[in-house]
């Protein structure tokens, strides 16, 4: 079959490595230009440098504009694939290849749809995620699925760990899918809408704890934000702060949420809701960050007490 590929970072990246690996032609490769956004400059691998080494026709564009549409026209593609592309596509672009438009979406759908799903499946608690090929319809990744695969969130595992463990699943789920269009027998499940829950684009504020949560919660949202994400951080004395590394504490801590205890051999935050009855574990923080790039201990860093908190002020 003829495929049009539309991608960017390294998702867009794995996916056309796996079309370029698969026995399909690659007519076309669309993608945006590089940007040094903090989330589109994470995961950067270039879609454009991958097409041109392997001789394919690339359109660099930020949007699927007329010039878009009628480039992809006139590579008659039989179907176009879709990974991490970020504006918006119209019905005339997407149902314009006879087997449609699919789009690969790293989470198992309709949970997770919409930015970050990866990093929000953790945050949220969630014991699996995955990765799901569907048909491209009006609204976002609410299409019809056509394969999906699942893997287990561990207990110790980061965000940056399960990132790279979905996109594993690229080459295998794209083929399936491939096949199963190419033979006719496709077989296309509808999904549940009313289950559908949408995450919103990551920001600066995303990262920044709230210490009313409970330790459990705060402890996976420090996983979750590993290298090369923004990391977690708090205000100590004024200064950001980033929680580089944290566990659940042994004891249950009480008093103000935010408060620095030195205890169990590092310094405990007291958190979560309630926290004056002293029902709830605190968050024993083991390495910080301050914002000149040092790294040290937690018992070191907050030997003197004091609190976090969600101002510099």
């Amino acid at each position: 079959m003829r495929i049009v590929s539309f991608g960017f970072q390294t998702w867009g990246c794995k996916t056309l490595q796996a079309l370029i690996d698969s026995e399909h032609e690659v007519a076309l490769a669309v993608t945006h230009p590089s940007s040094a956004q903090s989330y589109k400059a994470i995961w950067s691998d270039s879609v454009e440098e991958l097409a041109r080494a392997h001789g394919i026709p690339v359109h660099l564009t930020e949007r699927a504009d007329a010039a878009t549409i009628d480039l992809v026209k006139r590579a008659e593609p039989d179907v176009i694939v879709v990974n991490s592309w970020y504006t918006w596509m119209p019905p005339e672009l997407y149902n314009l290849p006879p087997h449609g438009t699919l789009n690969l979406h790293d989470s198992l759908l309709p949970k997770f749809t919409g930015f970050s799903p990866v990093l929000w499946a953790l945050i949220s608690g969630e014991s699996e995620f995955g990765l799901t090929v569907h048909r491209m319809d009006e609204q976002l990744d609410t299409g019809d699925i056509l394969v999906q695969r699942s893997l287990p969130i561990g207990p110790t595992a980061t965000g940056t760990e399960l990132v790279e463990a979905g996109m594993a699943l690229i080459p295998d789920a794209l083929r399936e899918a491939l096949s199963a269009l190419e033979s006719g027998t496709a077989v296309w499940r509808p999904q549940h809408k009313a289950e559908r829950t949408y995450f919103h684009k990551r920001s600066e504020r995303d990262s920044r704890i709230d210490w009313a949560w409970s330790a459990v919660d705060v402890e996976r949202f420090v996983r979750a934000l590993s290298e090369p994400y923004p990391r977690a951080f708090g205000y100590y004395r004024g200064e950001r702060v980033e929680i580089l590394a944290a566990a659940v504490s042994a004891a249950c801590y009480g008093g103000t949420a935010g408060r620095v205890v030195v205890q169990e051999g590092g310094a405990v935050v007291v958190c979560g809701p309630d926290a004056i009855r002293g029902r709830n574990p605190g968050l024993l923080i083991t390495r910080v960050r301050t914002a000149n790039g040092a790294e040290h201990s937690g018992a070191e860093f907050f030997a003197r007490g004091g609190y976090l908190t969600d101002t510099p002020a």
